[in-house]
Parts: C-alpha cells; sequence; structure tokens
C-alpha cells in the first residue's frame, strides 16, 4: 500500500532526536532539568499524536506508546530500582588485570542486569579502586564501551533496543543465538584495554603505586536480596508472555479479547517487584550508591517523546524500504550503527526493523520478529555496539561520564571522546566482527 505518511510528517522526530544530540552541548544547564525535556517531548508529541488520530492511525499510536513504551519504561524503571539496592563497596590493587577483571565482571553482568544496571553498579568501585592513579581516563572510556554498552547482546534485558526487538517477536532466547560476536568482540575490547592499561601502570608514579596497595580494603556487598529480586526480572521477562500464556494475547480466530491486566502481566509483576525491592533494601544502602530517580525521569520524560513522534516514522520507512537501497545484512549493520552512534540506539533499531519488515512483505515462516534471521542480527549488532562510539549513543555513557566527572576525572568532550577512542579503537573492532560473522 502507498504509505499516508508525508515526509514532513517526520519533522519531530528529526527535531527530538536532534535536540538529544545538541541540547546537552549547547543548553548544558537547560538541558539539565528533567521539566524541559519532557515539556520538549509534548511540544513535539502532541502534534504528532493529533495528526496520526485525524488521519486514522490512532491505533499505531496506542500500540507505540501502550504496548512499547510502557513496558520499556518499566523494565528499565525495574533494573535501576534493583540495582540501585546493590552497593559494592571495597578498594583493591589497581593493577591492569585486576581492572580487567572488574571490566570482565561488568562485560557478563550486562545481559542479565542491563548495560544501565552493571554500569551503575561497578562505576563506583572502579573509580574508588583507580582512585590513586593518575592515568584512568582510559579505564573509564572503555568501561562505557564494555560494561554499558557491547555487553548487552545476548538478551532482551541487556540493552534497550534489544527488549523493543523482543516485543516485536523475537523469542528471548534467540539474542543468545549472538554469542559469538559477543564473545568476539568482548574478547577484543577486554585484550586491547589490559594492553592499554598495562602501558599507563607503567608510567605511574611508583609513590602513587605505594599508596594505593597500602589503602586497600576488602569487597563488600550489601543489599544481597536484590540479586533475588533480579532473577524476578529475568523470569518475568522470560517466561510472561503470550508465547508462554496465550491468555495474554487477542485471538482472532476465536474472538477472544485478552483483558487489559493480562496484556499487562509481565509489567505488574515488575512493578511489583519494584515496590519489593524498595521497601526491603535499607535506605543507606541507596545513600551509599547516591541513588536518585532523576536518571529513570529524565529516560521517562524523553522517550515519551521519542515514541510518540517516532510512529509517523515508522510507518514511512516501513512502507518506502525497497527504494532505500538497504538488502545486506552488512548494510543494515552500518546504517543502524552510524544512526545509533548519533541519535539513540532504541528508536534507531525500530526503525530498522520496520525497513527490513517493508523489504518482505508476507513474513515467511522461518524469520524472527517478522524478518529475516540474518537482518535481525544485523540489526542488533548495529544498534548495541554502536550505541558507544559517542556519549549521546545509549543512556549509560552520559550517566557514567557525569559520575566520573564528580569524582574529578577529566574526561575528554564529545568529539575528543570519538577522534581519541571509538574511531580508532572500537570502529576497527566493530569492522573485524562485521566482516567474521555478516
Amino acid at each position: 500500500m502507498e504509505t499516508l505518511i508525508p515526509v514532513w510528517a517526520l519533522i519531530p522526530f528529526a527535531i527530538m532526536l536532534l535536540t538529544i544530540a545538541l541540547a546537552p552541548i549547547f543548553m548544558e544547564h537547560w538541558w539539565e532539568n528533567n521539566r524541559n525535556k519532557l515539556i520538549v517531548s509534548l511540544v513535539l508529541g502532541i502534534p504528532t499524536a493529533i495528526y496520526l488520530i485525524m488521519n486514522g492511525m490512532g491505533h499505531d499510536l496506542e500500540h507505540q506508546l501502550l504496548f512499547d513504551y510502557i513496558p520499556f519504561i518499566i523494565l528499565l524503571g525495574s533494573l535501576f530500582v534493583v540495582t540501585g539496592g546493590i552497593h559494592i563497596g571495597g578498594n583493591i590493587a589497581a593493577k591492569p588485570m585486576v581492572n580487567t577483571t572488574i571490566l570482565t565482571i561488568g562485560y557478563l553482568l550486562a545481559s542479565i542486569m542491563g548495560t544501565t544496571g552493571a554500569a551503575m553498579l561497578l562505576i563506583r568501585l572502579l573509580i574508588e579502586t583507580n582512585k590513586e592513579r593518575k592515568y584512568k581516563v582510559h579505564t573509564i572510556l572503555f568501561f562505557i564501551a564494555a560494561v554499558a554498552n557491547c555487553g548487552g547482546l545476548l538478551t532482551p534485558l541487556g540493552d534497550p533496543p534489544l527488549f523493543l526487538l523482543y516485543l516485536k517477536g523475537a523469542e528471548f532466547t534467540w539474542f543468545l543465538n549472538m554469542w559469538p560476536e559477543w564473545l568476539l568482540t568482548g574478547g577484543l575490547l577486554l585484550l586491547v584495554y589490559f594492553l592499554v592499561d598495562t602501558y599507563f601502570y607503567k608510567k605511574e608514579d611508583p609513590k602513587d603505586i605505594a599508596i594505593d596497595n597500602n589503602n586497600q580494603s576488602s569487597i563488600k556487598i550489601t543489599g544481597n536480596i536484590n540479586f533475588l529480586y533480579l532473577i524476578g526480572i529475568v523470569c518475568a521477562v522470560a517466561f510472561i508472555n503470550p508465547g508462554t500464556i496465550p491468555a495474554m494475547a487477542d485471538n482472532v480466530a476465536t474472538g477472544y479479547h485478552a483483558p487489559l491486566y493480562m496484556k499487562f502481566l509481565r509489567e505488574i509483576v515488575l512493578v511489583l517487584i519494584i515496590a519489593a525491592s524498595w521497601f526491603t533494601t535499607k535506605q543507606q544502602i541507596r545513600k551509599d550508591n547516591n541513588y536518585s530517580w532523576d536518571p529513570i525521569l529524565e529516560v521517562a520524560a524523553l522517550f515519551l517523546g521519542i515514541f510518540a513522534t517516532m510512529t509517523p516514522a515508522l510507518l514511512f520507512l516501513k512502507a518506502n524500504a525497497p527504494s532505500m537501497g538497504l538488502t545486506e545484512p552488512w548494510q543494515f549493520v552500518y546504517a543502524t550503527g552510524v544512526l545509533s552512534s548519533f541519535l539513540d540506539n532504541a528508536p534507531t533499531a525500530l526503525a530498522f526493523h520496520s525497513v527490513a519488515q517493508g523489504l518482505y512483505p508476507v513474513a515467511a515462516p522461518e524469520f524472527v520478529a517478522g524478518i529475516p534471521e540474518e537482518l535481525l542480527k544485523a540489526i542488533s549488532m548495529g544498534a548495541v555496539f554502536f550505541g558507544a562510539m559517542t556519549y549521546i549513543g545509549n543512556g549509560p555513557n552520559f550517566m557514567v561520564k557525569a559520575i566520573a566527572e564528580q569524582n574529578k576525572i577529566e574526561m575528554p568532550s564529545f568529539f575528543g571522546y570519538m577522534f581519541k577512542f571509538s574511531l580508532v579503537v572500537l570502529l576497527p573492532i566493530y569492522i573485524i566482527t562485521q566482516l567474521i560473522f555478516l
């Protein structure tokens, strides 16, 4: 069918993404206020919603907000609250092998508790461990790449774009099929980091190393009950879905209409887990983590606008996919990757999923989430990996940067990050992985 969406209807989405990319650079103080983010979302989202409803596309908007946005925010919120109730304290020797081990643990945890959860859980331990060292900026940069991005490739919990693709029909366990790409990328990242950190460790002042060796304390973990809640989140996402509970979905053949509480059964369970974590965790633990609701409220405010304004963009991309010239998996890797680098990787993944659907209007039985498996893999890799190419590619990037700067670590600028790190370290690793697997 010919698209009913004119190109100009995509303008609010473009403005929304450009604002997210540029406001932190040019309007930093104004943009820090979550109220201003919500205002931007509403100013752009409400006219888009009116346009869609007036032109008979209200159903598409309803699906985006009710069945994509709400589950997305509740999942992130559950991971944020639960991991915020776990505190890891201590100070261990900041040797290259120790730092590499912390990054490796974070890489492994990212697919279990999400990149945001793993990053927030370990960043303060990593900073405390390296506080006596002079050369530590590179450690934060590799942490952003490995823990806040690439490690989350194996499950829908790992990174927001994968959860959205899961909502589009990919099975929870399907993402585990990307373990070779995950293993190679992680192995190369951690190897390069170990070599770089070894080089800088040898440049450290011996007096600083001596102080570091003399100021050590054992690792102590508090808030352990939240590990049980993490298991609950994993089980909820893996098993509470229409595939395992058919009563959660409408059945056109039988005329069955699932009640609202059944359609949102997974989200109800996740909200109960949030409440349990909040009321059973000592508040001192959250104080020790400098816990604040601001990061998750920021995500909720921004993505309200993103999900509303991207509805016309998704419909447009799906209808015009054959004319875009994207057919091969490697093309989807880099197309998804480029936009994920400078915009946000979650809506980017949905956008290129729509493009892939437009190439195959009739889904074959062997397709995953309505598109060929290789294309879904390419979109997943491009969104997750390339989210580390800039500070704005993925939500945890800026959070880690902010925490590092609070601890007097001078992080590179927006473009400094790219030219000194991501383009020279990450991009070659991603190209190697693509050439081998796609």
